[in-house]
């Protein structure tokens, strides 16, 4: 008498199928913005934005913003005036 072969069970798996890529809704009608004009704001912003990259283990010390002001300020106030040539 034979044994019968054991038979594993293995699921098939199918191939990967993509994901359909999103396609950008269309713009609607009511936004015209054909009298619009690129940059018009920047400069005025690039005046008044200057953002300063703190290294991590500096960061860690200062929970806001405004706690950096607060300790450049004290910082500044007690440093001599600035030389010009």
């Amino acid at each position: 008498m034979k044994k019968p072969k054991a038979t594993k069970s293995v699921a098939k798996r199918r191939p990967a199928q993509k994901r359909p890529t999103r396609r950008p809704t269309p713009m609607r009608a009511e936004y015209d913005f054909s009298d619009g004009v690129r940059g018009k704001y920047a400069a005025a912003f690039a005046r008044g934005a200057n953002v300063v990259v703190l290294a991590p283990d500096v960061a860690d010390e200062f929970p806001t913003a405004s706690a950096v002001n607060r300790a450049l300020r004290a910082y500044l106030k007690g440093k001599s005036p600035r030389r010009t040539a």
